[in-house]
C-alpha cells in the first residue's frame, strides 16, 4: 500500500515536470499571444475540460474506486473497466458529432469572431484520445500503480510541452488553441505504452458489453464527474466572457493567467489527493478510521499550501515577468485575495473528495452547483465596485462558504453512516 509520504515524493517528481511543462507553455503562449490571446486561450480550454469531462473523464473516479474496492477480485474489476470503456465511446461519438455540428455559433460565442472556429476542428480529432487517457490512468490509479502514474504524468507533460511549442511556433494563435486540445491528448501514447507493460492489464480487458451493476455504480460517479466537468469550468467561460465584456480580453487574459499560476504551484496536492486519497477512502470501512484519514490529509495538504501561497506572494511580479511578458505585470496587484482563496480551496477539496470517494451524489451535486453559481454571481457583483480585483475578492469568498458547506456536508454524512 503506498503511503502518503511515499506517495507525495513521486508526486513531486510528477510536480516538477509538471510544472517545468507549465512554466515553458506559459512563457511560449505569452510571448506569441499576449494577454488578450491568453483570455482566448483560456475559452477553450474551458470547453477542453468540459468536453473531456462529459467523455472518458466523467468516470474516471468510479474507475478509480471500483479497481482499488475490488483489489482482490480481477474479473470484477475487468468488468468495470469494459463497461467505463464502452459508455466512454458512446458518449465521447455523441459529443464529437455535436462539437461538429456546432462549431460555428460555439466558435463565435467562445472567441467573439468566427475565424478561429477551426481550432475546433481539432477539439474534436482529440477527443478520442483524452477519452482513453482518462480511462487508463483510472485503470492504474485504481491498481494503486503509483509509479506507473507518475511516469505517465512526467512522459505525457513533455509531449504535451513539443506539441504546443510546435504548433504555437508554426500557427501563432490558431496553433496555441488547437494545442490545449491536442498537448493533454498526446498523454495517452505514454499511458498506453504503460498499461500494455502491466501483467494485469490487456487491451481486450476493454472490449465487450456492459455489465449492468457497474454500469449503475458508474453513473453515480458520472453525474458528480460531469457536475465538476461542467460546474468549474462553465463558472470560469462565463466569468472570462463578463470580463472582457467590461474590460477587454487582456483583462480577461490576466485574470486567466493568474489562474494557471494557482494552477500549477497546487498541482502537487491534487495529485496527491487524485493519487493517494480517493483510492484510501475506497478502502475504509470504519468512519473514526476515515476522520482519521481526513485530519491526517488536511494537516498535510493546507499547509503546503499556504506555504506555496506565501513564497509565491512574496515573489509574486518575479513570477509575473518570469512566468509571462511585462504585458502581464498589472496581474501582480490581484495576488493577495486569490491565493488566499487558494488555501480555502485546498481544505475544501479534502472534503470534496470524501464526497466523492462515499458515493454522496446527491450532496456533491448541490453544491458544486450552488457555487459555481454563486461564484459568477458575486463575480459580476463585485467587479462592479472593484473593478478587476472584484473578481479575485469574489474567488476567495466562494471558497470560505464552499469550505464550510463541504465541511458540513461531509460531517452529516459520516455521523449517518456512523449510526447504522
Amino acid at each position: 500500500m503506498p503511503s502518503l509520504a511515499r506517495t507525495s515524493i513521486l508526486s513531486g517528481i510528477a510536480l516538477a515536470a509538471r510544472v517545468a511543462t507549465g512554466l515553458a507553455i506559459s512563457k511560449i503562449l505569452a510571448v506569441y499571444v499576449g494577454p488578450s490571446g491568453y483570455g482566448l486561450i483560456g475559452q477553450m480550454q474551458g470547453l477542453t475540460s468540459i468536453l473531456g469531462g462529459l467523455t472518458g473523464g466523467a468516470f474516471s473516479n468510479g474507475v478509480t474506486k471500483g479497481t482499488a474496492e475490488h483489489f482482490d477480485d480481477e474479473n470484477r474489476q475487468r468488468a468495470i473497466w469494459r463497461t467505463a470503456a464502452r459508455l466512454s465511446l458512446w458518449t465521447t461519438a455523441g459529443a464529437v458529432v455535436l462539437l461538429l455540428v456546432l462549431k460555428e455559433p460555439l466558435g463565435h460565442w467562445l472567441f467573439g469572431r468566427d475565424d478561429l472556429s477551426g481550432a475546433l476542428y481539432w477539439l474534436a480529432v482529440a477527443l478520442p484520445a483524452l477519452s482513453a487517457n482518462a480511462l487508463l490512468l483510472a485503470i492504474v490509479n485504481g491498481r494503486k500503480d503509483v509509479r506507473g502514474y507518475v511516469t505517465v504524468g512526467v512522459l505525457g507533460s513533455g509531449l504535451s510541452l513539443a506539441a504546443t511549442a510546435g504548433l504555437v511556433a508554426a500557427f501563432g494563435l490558431p496553433g496555441a488553441l488547437a494545442a490545449v486540445a491536442i498537448g493533454p491528448a498526446v498523454s495517452v501514447f505514454a499511458a498506453a505504452a504503460l498499461a500494455s507493460r502491466r501483467h494485469w492489464f490487456r487491451f481486450g480487458y476493454l472490449w465487450g458489453g456492459v455489465d449492468s451493476q457497474p454500469a449503475r455504480q458508474l453513473a453515480g460517479f458520472a453525474l458528480m464527474a460531469i457536475t465538476t466537468a461542467v460546474c468549474a469550468p462553465g463558472a470560469q467561460m462565463l466569468i472570462r466572457d463578463h470580463l472582457a465584456a467590461d474590460f477587454g480580453w487582456s483583462s480577461a487574459g490576466h485574470w486567466h493567467a493568474l489562474n494557471k499560476v494557482s494552477e500549477v504551484y497546487l498541482s502537487v496536492i491534487t495529485t496527491t489527493l487524485a493519487v493517494y486519497f480517493l483510492p484510501r477512502i475506497a478502502e475504509i470501512r470504519q468512519v473514526p478510521e476515515l476522520w482519521q484519514e481526513i485530519a491526517k490529509v488536511l494537516r498535510f495538504a493546507v499547509p503546503l499550501a499556504a506555504l506555496g501561497a506565501g513564497v509565491i506572494y512574496a515573489g509574486r511580479e518575479i513570477v509575473v515577468l518570469w512566468l509571462f511578458t511585462e504585458e502581464f505585470a498589472p496581474m501582480a496587484q490581484l495576488f493577495a485575495w486569490q491565493l488566499a482563496g487558494d488555501v480555502l480551496r485546498v481544505a475544501s477539496w479534502v472534503f470534496a473528495y470524501v464526497l466523492v470517494g462515499r458515493a454522496a451524489t446527491t450532496a456533491f451535486i448541490g453544491a458544486e452547483l450552488v457555487f459555481s453559481t454563486t461564484w459568477v454571481l458575486l463575480t459580476w457583483t463585485l467587479t462592479a465596485p472593484f473593478g478587476l480585483k472584484g473578481a479575485v475578492i469574489a474567488y476567495f469568498l466562494n471558497c470560505a462558504m464552499y469550505l464550510a458547506a463541504t465541511a458540513g456536508l461531509v460531517r452529516q454524512l459520516l455521523a449517518k453512516q456512523a449510526s447504522r
